[in-house]
């Protein structure tokens, strides 16, 4: 988690997601960033030998600060390989048009895959970063197994 030196706007998200797609994709790294206000948190999946120093950029990047590292352990599965960005913008009508974006009430359901203490923390960081909303609904798109 963390926190933005300035706030994001429409641009700097779109690059930061092209970026982290980019980058994700070369590295075979999963994950979703939440934005909200200032607030970041990032769950990231994959080798830990590129996690780590992938982390340490991340925590040298300059446009946040305050960089804390809530959780670091093996996993048996993805849990975030269909997962994408959310945000909450302060005008909605901006980011319709940012593919790969989502508004935190239409962010998926806490994946399945995870474990009973996983989730929570995935709850948490939702809720500090979103702050308390109803129910979230789940986007189409293949299901589980």
């Amino acid at each position: 988690m963390s926190r933005a030196v300035r706030p994001l706007s429409d641009d700097d998200l779109k690059a930061l997601l092209e970026q982290c797609r980019r980058d994700n994709a070369q590295h075979e790294v999963t994950g979703v960033l939440f934005y909200s206000h200032g607030n970041i948190a990032q769950l990231i999946e994959g080798d830990p030998a590129i996690l780590e120093p992938l982390y340490e950029k991340i925590s040298r990047d300059g446009r946040h600060s305050n960089v804390v590292q809530l959780v670091n352990k093996p996993i048996a599965s993805r849990s975030f390989a269909e997962w994408s960005m959310a945000f909450h913008p302060l005008a909605e009508e901006g980011f319709k048009a940012l593919e790969g974006f989502f508004l935190p009430q239409h962010a998926p359901s806490t994946p399945d895959t995870m474990s009973i203490a996983d989730a929570l923390i995935v709850d948490l960081v939702r809720q500090a970063v979103f702050g308390p909303s109803e129910p979230t609904e789940a986007l189409p798109g293949p299901a589980r197994q």
